[in-house]
């Protein structure tokens, strides 16, 4: 699997099934194979500003929405956030759009794995947040389970340290199972997967949509492949490893895909839906929508070219085959994803086409890039919890934290998935790249200039503000995100 997994397993922390004696024991794993992000989640991973910024700017971006109104099974009241909030009441919070919610509903009542023969936990949180007046994004009661009762308390960071801490815990296992399932592997890899046999079917090499996206279908079979082989097969790491695995992966990817929508895959529309056009500091926003857009530009100059008419593009067979394959194979012929299931104007080809590019190049980087960063350090990014979530307050000790979160052999395992996972293919193209010379013609030539300079000048930008930030953004560099799925 890994080069570190090897020395692991020879100082014999891959087969062990003990528990940590203590979370700093851990920082041993590195020995030098650390990095800036991996560092830092080591000193703040347990504060709760982290936490919050995870939420923006982490693994899993997508989570996290506006709360204009408190679902009706997480009765989180004022006396529970006063002193978070200081002197406004909640719902004064609400309506000046500083009130967030993460809601883990898509998890609720699927049954842990077993894991090294041990019975493993999940549960599917409710998260309250508040972008602070210094526009940071605090975590403010944590509801680990969907239905609210007496033994399934509100945690709140008034709560004991250990308390608050484990709370937080079982929220960042959660993020595991829905980032790895539903963002990372359903809405990238498979997506790309889609679009990919679609291409392959219906359009020859000479159709100019083959040209245009073949550079993102790239090594997209075959990385899924392995996937498939070595993560969620039976005897994969996933399943072998993650609280997630077994029948709750299969169960969980179907309901993802029965409630993917057309608007959560084009950023900004998802972005409005979510109601965080406005949020500060949310630089994976401000850098995907700078990329969507340069993408959009290209891909609009390109088919204008090539379709100058909505009639030619409804007279397409072989584009109207690829979108019907699409929608029906892919989206499961559900009207309600939003998807179309064939083209009638050029408008609409642009933007379906800028998204299958987006997903399989800028998407796959902001969810695939940092899992060895934000993941590598295991109290971060727990891949299974031993222990059921607790149902009193004033129980948790350290003790218990420990007895929680996975044992060595987990852990050592997940990283080297991670560390895998994360790295660069041994020949990876950057966007803008085209490795096949297959234009020849003059316009799509000076399109693809035009492409490349836009994506140096966002490059450039983005490195720019990065000087100035605690800990750079830079899973959507452009140099940083590779043309297709290819890993």
């Amino acid at each position: 699997m890994d080069h570190r997994l090897a020395s692991l397993k020879l100082t014999g922390l891959a087969d062990c099934r003990k528990s940590w004696k203590s979370i700093s024991k851990l920082k041993r794993l590195f020995c030098g194979n650390g990095n800036k992000t991996i560092e830092y989640c080591q000193e703040h991973w347990h504060e709760d500003e982290f936490f919050g910024y995870q939420f923006l700017n982490g693994l899993n971006p997508m989570m996290i929405q506006r709360c204009s109104t408190l679902p009706e099974n997480f009765p989180v009241t004022d006396d529970m956030v006063k002193d978070s909030l200081r002197r406004n009441t909640l719902e004064q919070e609400m309506e000046k759009g500083n009130i967030f919610l993460s809601d883990y509903k898509m998890l609720d009542g699927l049954v842990g794995n077993v894991v090294s023969g041990r019975q493993q936990y999940l549960t599917a949180p409710l998260v309250l947040l508040y972008c602070n007046p210094h526009g940071m994004m605090q975590p403010i009661a944590i509801q680990l389970r969907q239905q609210p009762s007496k033994d399934n308390p509100i945690f709140l960071p008034t709560d004991s340290k250990a308390d608050w801490k484990l709370a937080k815990i079982f929220v960042r296992n959660a993020e595991f199972g829905v980032h790895e399932v539903d963002f990372h592997l359903l809405r990238t890899h498979l997506l790309a997967e889609v679009f990919t046999v679609a291409t392959l079917l219906y359009f020859p090499s000479s159709h100019p949509l083959h040209k245009l996206l073949f550079p993102h279908i790239r090594y997209t079979l075959q990385i899924n492949i392995m996937a498939r082989n070595q993560l969620i097969s039976m005897d994969g790491i996933i399943s072998m490893y993650a609280g997630v695995g077994g029948e709750s992966l299969e169960k969980l990817l179907k309901r993802a895909t029965a409630s993917l929508t057309y608007s959560a895959l084009c950023l900004h529309d998802n972005i409005s839906e979510r109601g965080l056009e406005t949020v500060p500091h949310y630089y994976y926003r401000d850098d995907g929508m700078k990329l969507w857009d340069i993408i959009n530009k290209f891909v609009a100059a390109f088919l204008s070219h090539y379709y100058q008419h909505d009639a030619h593009v409804q007279k397409d067979t072989e584009l109207q085959c690829w979108i019907t394959e699409i929608f029906t194979n892919g989206f499961l012929g559900r009207d309600s994803s939003g998807i179309p299931s064939s083209f009638q104007t050029l408008k609409e080809l642009i933007k379906f086409v800028t998204m299958v590019i987006f997903t399989a190049s800028a998407q796959h980087a902001a969810v695939n890039s940092g899992q060895y960063d934000f993941g590598g350090w295991m109290p971060n990014y727990p891949s299974a919890l031993r222990k059921p979530p607790p149902k009193e307050k004033g129980q948790t000790t350290e003790h218990t934290i420990l007895e929680t979160l996975p044992d060595v052999s987990t852990t050592v395992n997940g990283m080297a998935v991670l560390s895998l996972l994360s790295n660069d293919s041994a020949d990876h193209y950057p966007l803008g790249h085209f490795p096949e010379n297959l234009y020849d013609e003059e316009v799509p030539c000076k399109l693809i200039g035009d492409f490349q300079e836009d994506l140096r000048e966002l490059s450039d930008l983005i490195e720019k503000r990065n000087k100035t930030l605690e800990l750079p953004y830079t899973y959507l560099n452009p140099k940083n995100v590779d043309n297709s799925v290819a890993i």
